[in-house]
């Protein structure tokens, strides 16, 4: 086993952490994010910087999947509540109201007014908030399909000082413990640590489950707040978005073994391989 940081000391009476919550009283959350849909025909905007929303099918990011399906989980094994939380604005609703019929109990929306947040000023919002709310578990997916910067759950831990697992493709929960597994290169790393934590979900943790009718109408009902954040100053500023180029003609160099000596020839002159 690889020991991950251990947050709080165990307590020798109770076996918990203290401060620890356990049953009903645990607190789970989940950080999502409204992303576009993998299969949408993403557009560059005009400013160059951006993309062109207009039209642009949103979806719940497909890793966050596997970190509400997480939360839904450990709260039906455990007791206590789920909340999922997002920093974005009123167009976000949509994903929040579907992870609450999908089985959480409760949304946050945190609005900012400004430009564009970097990872950091993103994860300083969130970790804020999170501070605030005192859970003992926060659920994430690995990355947001839209900027694949992996920076959110890490950065959150550390800027906690919680115990974090990165990548997760297994989670166990105890009492007052965890234990977990990554994938990595040639094989699989086993870590442990102790609440509170920050978790980041991988594909194959769990298999996602569907909102059923009964959640859909549920989730009209369940609260869903919607707060404001005092603006926070990116380290890194979006320069320049641009399509990848477009993929040179094939060039045809005959049929059959005449032009063998073509291709040769092009493999050795122009992509240099022989």
């Amino acid at each position: 086993m690889i020991p991950a940081i251990l947050s709080r000391p165990f307590s020798e009476k109770t076996g918990l952490i203290p401060g620890t919550k356990k049953g009903a009283d645990m607190e789970i959350l989940v950080l999502v994010k409204h992303v576009p849909a993998s299969d949408a025909a993403i557009k560059v905007a005009g400013d160059g910087r951006t993309i062109e929303t207009a039209g642009l099918s949103f979806v719940l990011n497909p890793y966050d999947e596997y970190a509400v399906e997480e939360a839904l989980k450990t709260k039906e094994a455990k007791g206590g509540s789920v909340t999922v939380l997002t920093v974005g604005g009123p167009e976000t609703v949509k994903t929040l109201r579907h992870c609450l019929a999908l089985g959480a109990d409760k949304a946050i929306r945190i609005g900012v007014e400004g430009g564009e947040l970097d990872g950091l000023a993103t994860s300083n919002i969130l970790a804020d908030k999170i501070k605030e709310l005192n859970p003992e578990l926060v659920f994430c997916g690995k990355q947001a399909i839209d900027n694949d910067d992996s920076q959110i759950g890490p950065r959150i831990a550390a800027r906690l000082g919680w115990a974090c697992l990165s990548d997760a493709s297994t989670f166990v929960l105890g009492d007052a413990a965890w234990s977990g597994e990554r994938d990595i290169e040639g094989g699989k790393e086993s870590v442990e640590g102790s609440l509170p934590a920050v978790i980041t979900c991988d594909k194959g943790l769990n298999e996602p489950r569907y909102a059923n009718m009964k959640g859909i109408m549920m989730a009209k009902k369940k609260p869903l707040e919607e707060v404001e954040a005092s603006p926070m100053a990116s380290k890194v500023e979006m320069v320049k978005l641009a399509p990848p180029p477009p993929r040179p003609e094939p060039t045809i160099l005959g049929e059959g073994p005449d032009a063998i000596p073509a291709l040769i020839e092009k493999l050795k002159n122009e992509v240099k391989v022989l």
